[in-house]
């Protein structure tokens, strides 16, 4: 059996500089291409000017918010005409008014649907629970097979068939194997 070669003396390409792994392979693949391209280092957005500084977050009165949403409450979504005249009434640009009602009924969806995830949840909980106590009862009644059904595999499978139902439905006994 060859001896293993231990993994200190093994010289891995992806073990060495990435640098120098990098310079080594366009050095290698500008020898085979007849023509060479010049690449740029650095990130392709390195030299653009720096980005402007975010605008901070606005913070609206107790007024203009309780305004805000009370009229969310009556009308979800409102016409230019509306806006403006609401923009103008609370003394706020269109562009707020317009970017807070995004921002609500966003909120609103959020809600409305985790509501709904919850009271499915709920239901199914429910369902879940009432399957197991029909079950349960089922298996704590009693139930007597029919001296008939007995002998005739197919009868008594028949008869056992639900036993969820009330004693109603079950079927009627056979009187007479004719």
């Amino acid at each position: 059996m060859p001896a293993v070669p231990s993994l200190g003396s093994l010289n891995f390409p992806w073990m060495e500089s990435s640098r120098r792994f990098v310079k080594d392979r366009f050095t290698a693949a500008a020898a085979l291409t007849p023509f060479t391209v010049t690449r740029r280092i650095g990130h392709p957005y390195q030299n653009r000017t720096p980005p402007k500084r975010k605008k901070p977050r606005t913070s609206f009165s107790r007024v203009q918010i309780c305004e805000l949403e009370k009229r969310f409450h009556r009308q979800k979504y409102l016409a230019s005409a509306e806006r403006a005249a609401l923009a103008k009434s609370l003394k706020m640009t269109d562009a707020q008014v317009k970017t807070w009602f995004q921002n609500r009924r966003t909120k609103w969806r959020r809600q409305t649907a985790e509501e709904r995830e919850a009271e499915r949840q709920q239901a199914s909980r429910l369902m879940l629970q009432l399957q197991h106590d029909a079950f349960q009862k089922s298996l704590n009644e009693s139930i007597q097979p029919d001296p008939l059904c007995l002998h005739n595999s197919s009868l008594f499978a028949l008869q056992n068939l639900q036993p969820w139902e009330e004693e109603s439905a079950k079927i009627p006994p056979v009187t007479s194997l004719v």
